[in-house]
């Protein structure tokens, strides 16, 4: 993935989550943990996209 592909990546969940944090009402409990949730995935993306990390691949969920 190239430099400017992950910039457009980042300004794009930005924007979308700016926008659901002033337009869509919730409580502000439930802003917080959305708001931590994708801090986390786009931080763990972003480490993924510079190799910092490894593939996720080897991540199992359940017995398969």
């Amino acid at each position: 993935m190239s430099l400017i592909e992950l910039v457009i990546v980042l300004v794009v969940v930005g924007v979308i989550l700016w926008a659901i944090n002033n337009y869509i009402p919730m409580q502000a409990n439930v802003k917080k943990i959305l708001n931590v949730v994708v801090v986390v995935v786009v931080l763990l993306f972003v480490l993924n996209a510079f190799g910092i990390i490894g593939s996720s691949t080897g991540i199992q969920i359940g017995r398969w």
